[in-house]
């Protein structure tokens, strides 16, 4: 089969953690004897901040660790009636131009023979009500919703009448545990988050490990000079920006990691946790997480990992996982156990042949797997 990936950006993960997942699931797809191809806005925020920051020296990086993906780029006056003339699957991602999200839907309209699905990986179904419901979904076959609670919101909103579950996952052929390098504490690797958990980071991150002098390494984008500061008196080092292919060596040379949720995922989608959940696990670095629901039982808290229900349980779980080394074996050891068992961009490429199927838009046996 032949599938089009519209995205923000395949090739930038700056502040883009959707590009992830999306990347994985093409390399699976390619493996198993599919063609896909993913189509980004040439001037899309993502990729211009990551050159900006990086240079094209990240894009050029981006070529040689994941060769046997394809992405073109598109501007004004780009034929995508053209681009999607012999896709057998379009898969449109949320971040698209809702004037492009029509003219898609148009085209399946008109006659397009392709399966044209929606992919929703944000919280605006919430947060910025009034930008979905403005998309235009009417033609299009069916939706795909990173968790079951944004699917109930799709329903219960009248978004669309056949709305999946599709989870994120971790492409286990990149995520995978590693020799450790030199070994630091604690690592965080995250978006600052534009007030959604300011808060929480100060509460479940710098405090503790300031209270207990851990070394620790922070990445992320978007930390504002008062954030700096605050890591800095945690005795965080902040290391910015990380390829997103570079964070397994950046798991393995730390002992524990942790996993804070924005606001909104907690308040209004619970269930649904960050990509960085399933790559942590994937990686086999024990987790502590702030507070979030696992509504659907994606994992096995307490083995998988530890809750921290404040700052002081966060401090308390910390000093436990870097002190107690069957502990940390054991959280490693189940968390990996259960990626491997549920949560791969393998399994996902599986729920979504199954969806075409649904949709009697497949044919699982042409693909070589």
């Amino acid at each position: 089969m032949r599938f089009v990936f519209y995205t923000h950006s395949l090739v930038s993960d700056w502040n883009h953690g959707n590009a992830h997942f999306l990347r994985g699931v093409m390399r699976d797809l390619v493996a198993r004897g599919h063609g896909a191809v993913a189509l980004e806005p040439a001037e899309g925020w993502s990729r211009q901040n990551l050159v900006q920051q990086a240079g094209e020296a990240a894009v050029t990086q981006f070529h040689a660790d994941f060769p046997e993906l394809t992405s073109r780029s598109y501007g004004p006056g780009f034929d995508h009636a053209a681009a999607t003339a012999d896709a057998d699957v379009v898969v449109v991602h949320e971040w698209t131009d809702p004037v492009l999200v029509a003219e898609l839907g148009q085209l399946r309209r008109e006659g397009a023979r392709f399966c044209l699905l929606f992919h929703d990986t944000h919280h605006r179904a919430v947060s910025d009500t009034d930008a979905i419901a403005a998309m235009l979904l009417e033609d299009y076959d069916g939706i795909l919703a990173f968790g079951e609670t944004l699917r109930q919101r799709y329903l219960d909103s009248g978004w669309g009448a056949r709305v999946f579950t599709w989870h994120e996952a971790a492409d286990d052929r990149l995520f995978r545990p590693l020799p450790a390098g030199p070994v630091g504490d604690l690592v965080w690797i995250g978006n600052w988050g534009d007030g959604e958990r300011t808060e929480e980071l100060h509460r479940f991150l710098m405090q503790p490990a300031k209270a207990l002098g851990l070394h620790g390494t922070v990445h992320g984008v978007r930390y504002p000079e008062g954030a700096l500061a605050a890591l800095r008196d945690a005795g965080l080092d902040y290391r910015g920006w990380i390829a997103n292919a570079r964070v397994p060596q950046a798991f393995a040379d730390h002992r524990v990691t942790l996993h804070i949720p924005r606001r909104p995922y907690v308040e209004a989608l619970p269930g649904i946790p960050t990509i960085r959940v399933f790559e942590a696990l994937a990686c086999g670095i024990p987790l502590i997480c702030a507070p979030w629901q696992d509504a659907e039982g994606l994992f096995r808290p307490g083995a998988d990992y530890l809750l921290a229900r404040d700052g002081a349980e966060m401090q308390a779980r910390l000093r436990d996982v870097l002190h107690d080394t069957a502990l940390a074996r054991s959280l490693a050891e189940s968390g990996l156990a259960t990626i491997r068992a549920r949560h791969t961009c393998r399994h996902r490429v599986d729920e979504l042949l199954g969806i075409l199927e649904q949709l009697g838009a497949t044919a699982p046996a042409e693909a070589t797997t």
